[in-house]
């Protein structure tokens, strides 16, 4: 019970600690965003490794699937389901390229691509967003601690730091930010259908 008390205070002390104007802030510029992007008839891209690969998943699925509500489709595409993509690509040109060459082929200027990197300074993530920057996608980053590298290539208010230094808390916020900009983008969506 110790440990479990421990890891929720920690829970609660994160998300106490990230519930800032600022933050919530961005959270809100991102949704609008989103909104903006799709309305114009582009799409969302998002990738991330490890559980952030499984929260850029969970993110598309509820978008092109649904949350709430049933409604249309929202073009949303994670980078990290392909494995015949992702592995030759990390075979030929290296795990650094798995998402950058894929947004080489299927991005276009008006997307947006969303990265997580719980450190800031996942290489893969990195190459991609260098690459969506000089494609003319807009790029909004998920990132703790202290933003790492991604925090000097990405400018506010693009970018969201989880004051933590812990992987699991950090996580834990990023489900939570996608999530209400999940509900966000599809409430605004399904309004418009039901007029």
């Amino acid at each position: 019970m110790d440990k479990v008390n421990i890891m929720l205070n920690e829970h609660v002390n994160t998300f106490n600690l990230a519930n800032t104007p600022e933050i919530l802030g961005k959270i809100n510029y991102f949704a609008d965003t989103i909104i903006n992007c799709i309305k114009n008839g582009n799409k969302v891209l998002i990738a991330g490794n490890g559980g952030s690969a499984a929260d850029a998943q969970h993110f598309a699925a509820e978008l092109v699937v649904r949350l709430k509500y049933n409604r249309n489709a929202i073009p949303v595409i994670a980078l990290t389901t392909d494995t015949s993509i992702i592995t030759a690509i990390g075979n030929d040109f290296g795990y650094d390229k798995i998402f950058s060459r894929q947004l080489e082929a299927l991005g276009k200027p008006g997307d947006i691509f969303i990265g997580i990197s719980t450190s800031g300074y996942s290489g893969n993530i990195i190459s991609a967003t260098t690459v969506a920057k000089g494609m003319g996608i807009c790029t909004l980053i998920l990132t703790g601690k202290t933003g790492g590298e991604l925090r000097s290539i990405i400018d506010d208010p693009n970018v969201i730091i989880v004051p933590s230094n812990n992987t699991a808390r950090i996580q834990e916020f990023h489900e939570f930010v996608l999530h209400v900009i999940a509900e966000i983008v599809e409430d605004y969506f399904y309004k418009l259908e039901c007029k």
